[in-house]
């Protein structure tokens, strides 16, 4: 049985946001714990995280020397957590693309499965305001995703998503360089490859009111590159499992 549950919320530059992302978070769910994990923001997200801890027992804050990119954060959060002996870690973007409203249908499979995604691209999942190259960006990417890996996932990229503490454990994370979207992508196919169980629930994802994204061309090349390499990797261990037969 799930006891005890973590939503790890990397953050750089997300003053506006991050306020009314954890107010949603506390509100849906109020036994869980929050896990503020800043990147030392110029814009003093850091500093309001501390204020709001030292109000909340339930939120708590990592902060780290500089801008290190999304999958560091989050190994960062990972290992916090494990070493505080929570069952379930969550990952939460900090802008309200990921709506609290959908935590609790995460939350409900957690126990059961070791990796639930949140899902944009399986039914009843959707995207809001988002333009239509960005839509095709993500959809074309998670069709490649599938091909190149040949996991049935149709959203690997999506980074709301809970992990249990048992997978985490299993996994090795000390070999994780991804960052950005390719870092959803690799501990999924991390999951997989470890004999995993992988489960998408349908949500609906905003596009962020304040701030700016983070999405950049270096984030979709190492993405492509990475898969591409995988792919061929999944494909050189089928061919030589065929010639031992």
């Amino acid at each position: 049985m799930v006891t005890r549950v973590v939503v790890a919320i990397p953050t750089f530059n997300e003053r506006e946001s991050l306020p009314v992302q954890i107010d949603a978070v506390r509100e849906v769910t109020p036994d869980v714990d929050i896990l503020v994990i800043d990147d030392n923001s110029p814009d003093g997200t850091g500093e309001w995280a501390d204020a709001r801890a030292a109000l909340d027992s339930q939120v708590h804050v990592l902060h780290r020397p500089g801008k290190a990119g999304l999958g560091a954060a989050y190994l960062a959060g990972f290992a916090w957590a494990l070493e505080r002996d929570y069952d379930v870690i969550v990952e939460m973007d900090a802008d309200g693309s990921h709506q609290a409203r959908d935590l609790p249908r995460l939350l409900a499979l957690a126990g059961q499965r070791d990796l639930v995604i949140g899902s944009r691209w399986v039914a009843g999942g959707s995207v809001r305001n988002w333009p239509a190259h960005r839509k095709a960006l993500s959809v074309g990417a998670n069709t490649y995703v599938r091909w190149s890996l040949g996991m049935s996932v149709r959203d690997a990229t999506a980074g709301f998503r809970a992990y249990t503490a048992r997978v985490l454990r299993e996994l090795d994370l000390t070999g994780v360089e991804s960052q950005g979207y390719c870092f959803q992508v690799d501990m999924c196919w991390r999951v997989v490859l470890a004999g995993g169980s992988v489960t998408e629930v349908p949500i609906e994802f905003v596009e962020r009111e304040h701030g700016a994204s983070k999405m950049t061309g270096d984030i979709i090349r190492e993405a492509l590159v990475k898969v591409t390499i995988w792919g061929l990797a999944r494909r050189a261990r089928q061919v030589r499992r065929w010639i031992r037969r």
